[in-house]
């Protein structure tokens, strides 16, 4: 499926070349993101996905994946506290005829139509349902992957897998197992936030996340346990991270060694490197796949709150040329080159409407290069940016990619 994205890419070339010739007077990139070029171009798709039935809302968007045949998988948080009460699940608390909270994973095709939905907690007491969902992935066998990173008692230290029709599979770790963090521990997790499938070697990469400060790498058949690293591919080491400060590149100060966290990603690609999203430290640190450290680049270092690298999705041709990275505290995607790991160009910024977000945090993309993007608390929403080819880049953010806007893409 994916020359797709390459025949694309091609012929948004030569239609752009046809249209105008990009040199003085054409608006080019000329930003602190580096030399004017080009990059993948998109506008938001405002009537996507479609209504779900059954009068069914959707809370906080956690995780998104896309499979095979293109279809879109989300997770979401659909207990009753991620919604108000009276006026907005008025079924729940029996005040109104709409509306309840929808399945936590559902499955959506390309045009945007649900396709089918599952989930919450066992009625036999067989898994644990994550207290606070949390990223999921498809593996080699089709089998949906979910972490979790609810807090308390029965906090989240464990992983399940399913079948597509919602039947259990398998649990591994358990919740509310031990009291704190142990990012060395060999059988449980510690609020997982993301897994991240690597097809060539059936292993499943888990960003282990919000209580551990490292990246577990599974079987993804057996689920066994096969190497895990800390930053810069040391062991994590829990006490050390207990007396650092919180982090910022304003501090004048070296990055920390150790994950500061959430580890919020890890993201293998086809050429053998994973992408690790270290949100609180604004960086994204690169490894090879036996958890070799190869570098590190900072995003917006001087965000502070909830930190700047929350996601990566690559683009879908060969060479996984571009690398898209969500910010949900500077609501916006970055378009990277991923050679260098320059950001070319960013698109959005804070708003309800389409093409804005707020607090995006989990992106994928098709084989025809569109990207998904979901959004946390309350912006509860999942976005489909349609990809239109490559051309010039416009300007340094270019903001809401609204449908029509001839300005959005160098004014062709």
């Amino acid at each position: 499926m994916k020359p797709k994205f390459n025949l694309l890419i091609g012929g948004a070339v030569v239609a752009l070349m046809s249209a105008c010739t990009v040199g003085e007077g054409s608006p080019r990139g000329t930003g602190e993101y580096g030399e004017a070029g080009m990059a993948p171009m998109f506008e938001v798709d405002p009537l996507w996905p479609q209504p779900l039935p059954n009068h069914w809302l959707v809370g906080p968007m956690i995780g998104v994946t896309v499979d095979s045949r293109d279809h879109i998988w989300i997770v979401h948080r659909n207990t009753e506290n991620q919604f108000v009460l009276n006026t907005e699940i008025g079924i729940v608390s029996g005040v109104a005829e709409c509306c309840q909270p929808g399945p936590p994973v559902m499955e959506f095709d390309q045009a945007g139509n649900l396709i089918s939905s599952f989930g919450g907690p066992s009625p036999t007491g067989e898994y644990d349902w994550p207290g606070s969902n949390h990223g999921l992935a498809i593996d080699n066998m089709g089998n949906i992957w979910i972490g979790g990173n609810g807090g308390g008692e029965q906090t989240d230290q464990h992983i399940l897998q399913f079948a597509t029709d919602g039947t259990f599979l398998k649990q591994i770790g358990g919740q509310g197992v031990r009291d704190g963090r142990d990012s060395n521990d060999m059988a449980n997790f510690g609020q997982v936030a993301k897994i991240s499938n690597h097809a060539p070697t059936n292993e499943l990469f888990v960003a282990d996340g919000y209580q551990n400060r490292r990246v577990v790498v599974l079987d993804a058949t057996t689920g066994e346990f096969k190497r895990y690293w800390g930053a810069y591919g040391n062991v994590p080491d829990d006490e050390e991270y207990s007396t650092m400060t919180r982090w910022s590149a304003r501090d004048g100060t070296p990055p920390p060694p150790q994950f500061q966290g959430p580890v919020h990603c890890a993201e293998p690609s086809t050429d053998g490197l994973v992408y690790v999203c270290d949100r609180g430290a604004d960086r994204v640190q690169v490894f090879q796949l036996d958890g070799t450290y190869v570098q590190e680049v900072q995003f917006s270092p001087n965000t502070r709150s909830q930190g700047s690298t929350w996601d990566i999705a690559f683009s879908p041709d060969e060479a996984q040329t571009y690398l898209y990275l969500a910010d949900g505290q500077n609501m916006k995607v970055y378009i990277i080159l991923r050679e260098t790991m320059e950001v070319l160009t960013s698109f959005g910024d804070g708003g309800r409407q389409p093409g804005l977000f707020f607090a995006v945090h989990s992106i994928a993309t098709d084989s025809d290069g569109n990207i998904y993007t979901t959004e946390t608390y309350e912006g509860s929403r999942l976005q489909k940016f349609v990809f239109l080819g490559i051309g010039p880049i416009p300007n340094a953010n270019q903001g809401a990619l609204w449908p029509g806007e001839t300005h959005t893409y160098g004014g062709m």
